[in-house]
């Protein structure tokens, strides 16, 4: 059973004859009389009754004439809705993002978003590191928001910003009046450290000059934590900078870049190479790349007292 045998059954149903069914489906009438026994055989019943030169519907032609018609319809609501996405995207869009970005990136994207395609649902799958990387693999999440480099080769990866990784301090401290620093300036000192991620790997790197010296107090997972146990005193961190300018720009908290050269962190979306991009979802990738390298640009180092550098947020 196809859906041209109920259009042809339908046809004869409306018109009351095989051979003016057969010019409105253009086929002939032999034709439509074989798509009408194909029908009753796997329907095993009969479905008109010839009475001379009229027909009739039989009783199970009646019942099936009604299913029919319902499949037809749930065909063309389905080819309109799926029509209507082409004009006012719908559906449900899944980002998987860590904490950081959820809290200073996605708000102002998904506000943009919002405003252009307000039946589009945005839903944020909370992930860290290599998990955001594996939630778009697996088609758990249809976009990813992660530091680069990334690997994967079945990955899109498209830059959105960057953003510049600096010493985080409490509120007017001695060191924010430097330029920058260096590792000798946090040696001896009580470090908040990321817990994991390419910014603790770097930041590993950075440190190696004084490796014997460090004293790594605690190391954090989460953002708000890390500025929290700095402006109570509790040692000295690294952030992305546009993830405390509120704080600095306040002066609960100081900010100074690292040095010798800065540290920047880039930040990128990525989405499989193989997957279909519905407008929904190609109207999100316009919104980001146009709206996310905006978050925090107003703030920079030339612009910031006391050497508090704020780059792109991420």
């Amino acid at each position: 059973m196809d859906l041209d045998q109920l259009h042809t059954f339908l046809e004869i149903v409306r018109l009351k004859s095989f051979s003016k069914a057969a010019q409105t489906c253009y086929r002939t009438q032999p034709a439509i009389s074989a798509q009408v026994r194909q029908l009753e055989q796997e329907l095993n019943t009969t479905l008109f009754e010839r009475l001379g030169t009229k027909i009739a519907l039989t009783a199970a032609g009646k019942i099936f004439a009604g299913y029919a018609e319902q499949i037809l319809d749930l065909r063309r609501r389905a080819q309109d809705t799926i029509n209507e996405l082409e004009r006012v995207p719908r559906g449900e869009l899944v980002i998987a993002a860590n904490e950081a970005t959820c809290i200073y990136v996605l708000p102002v994207v998904f506000s943009e978003y919002k405003k252009k395609f307000p039946n589009v649902q945005l839903s944020v799958d909370r992930s860290y590191g290599s998990r955001v990387v594996d939630a778009v693999l697996d088609n758990l999440a249809d976009f990813g928001i992660t530091q680069l480099p990334i690997q994967e080769k079945k990955l899109q990866v498209a830059k959105i910003h960057s953003d510049e990784i600096i010493l985080l301090l409490p509120g007017k401290h001695p060191l924010a009046n430097k330029k920058y620093v260096v590792p000798t300036d946090v040696a001896g000192h009580p470090l908040l450290l990321p817990m994991s991620g390419t910014t603790r790997a770097r930041l590993n790197v950075w440190l190696e000059p004084v490796e014997g010296e460090i004293q790594i107090s605690m190391e954090l997972d989460s953002t708000e934590m890390i500025k929290r146990f700095v402006m109570a005193g509790l040692g000295y961190s690294f952030l992305a900078a546009s993830h405390c300018r509120e704080e600095v720009a306040s002066g609960k908290l100081s900010a100074v870049p690292l040095g010798p050269e800065p540290m920047y962190r880039k930040v990128a979306l990525i989405y499989r190479r193989d997957k279909a991009l519905s407008k929904a979802a190609l109207a999100f990738i316009q919104v980001i790349l146009e709206h996310a390298g905006n978050v925090g640009s107003a703030l920079t180092p030339s612009k910031l007292p006391e050497a508090a550098s704020i780059r792109a947020g991420g």
